[in-house]
């Protein structure tokens, strides 16, 4: 499979809570990926096009596909498998995204939602059709999304149609980015400026900001996350996010020894897994924001 990351960056470790997200598509292809590990973050499985199974320590067994969030919180520890359905290459697309746990929720039990039923709204227009956006999780505008969330965060799909130019609100006192997902996508920074989001950027757009003005000639879909500035340095390696060095060795000796901690994933043998890769030779210290 080919997957491109757009977070964490060297200079920009995280936007809000956020610290991970991955694209994986479009593309025709095989979707195998054995039971693994995570601790201290929440999944974040947006799909755009194909099915995925997950599976889980939980006991969970779903398909997830457009439409619908699988919201995982690993918590102390917990393993899962993703699988696209059938044995033959099909048309997969989406959106994996991570979310660093705060201090008071990192130790505690793992836990998986599944929301089918997301709210909307509508976007101010200055010019062509009104906007929709999407609420993944957290709150945008108005309104809320039923996902369980441990920070003051925002993850919002929007749909720009053709010609369109439209105000998407912020919260001053949260940084935020937006990511182009399809189509042609321009944010106006002043009257004489459009910045051109192409590929898979991601548009870092800081803090004190009450608005930004976007645009679309040929429409677009764009996802924009943000949040509470995050607190915390965190040491983010392979699938762990934890705050020390000793923190990630531990959580890699534990699944390298079959540790209950991260359970059994429905469905696999316990020899059908995915071997956590050696530890540096270097201690691994926490990302630093140079932005």
């Amino acid at each position: 499979m080919d997957v491109r990351r757009s977070l964490p960056q060297r200079e920009l470790p995280t936007v809000g809570a956020w610290c991970f997200l991955d694209r994986f598509g479009p593309q025709e292809t095989v979707m195998r990926v054995d039971p693994h590990p995570h601790i201290g973050l929440q999944t974040v499985t947006w799909p755009l096009v194909g099915e995925i199974r997950h599976r889980d320590s939980l006991g969970n067994d779903v398909v997830v596909r457009r439409g619908s969030l699988n919201i995982m919180t690993a918590g102390v520890g917990i393993s899962h498998s993703e699988y696209s359905l059938g044995d033959d290459a099909i048309a997969l697309d989406a959106l994996q995204l991570w979310v660093a746990l705060p201090e008071e929720r990192r130790h505690g039990a793992p836990d998986f939602e599944r929301h089918d039923d997301l709210p909307r709204l509508s976007l101010p227009t200055l010019e062509g059709d009104r906007a929709v956006a999407t609420v993944v999780v957290g709150e945008f505008g108005s309104v809320t999304s039923p996902a369980t969330m441990h920070t003051p965060i925002v993850g919002a799909e929007i749909a720009l149609p053709a010609g369109s130019r439209v105000r998407v609100p912020l919260r001053s006192d949260w940084e935020h980015a937006i990511v182009r997902v399809q189509g042609d996508l321009r944010v106006v920074a002043d009257e004489n400026d459009d910045i051109a989001v192409q590929g898979q950027d991601l548009l870092y757009l800081g803090v004190q900001r009450d608005e930004i003005e976007v645009a679309s000639d040929q429409g677009a879909l764009v996802f924009l996350l943000g949040g509470e500035p995050f607190p915390d340095d965190i040491v983010m390696w392979w699938n762990f996010v934890a705050r020390s060095h000793e923190e990630i060795a531990e959580a890699r000796e534990a699944w390298e020894r079959g540790d209950r901690r991260y359970g059994a994933v429905t469905g696999h043998s316990p020899n059908q897994r995915v071997p956590s890769p050696p530890l540096p030779s270097v201690r691994l210290t926490t990302r630093r924001r140079r932005l």
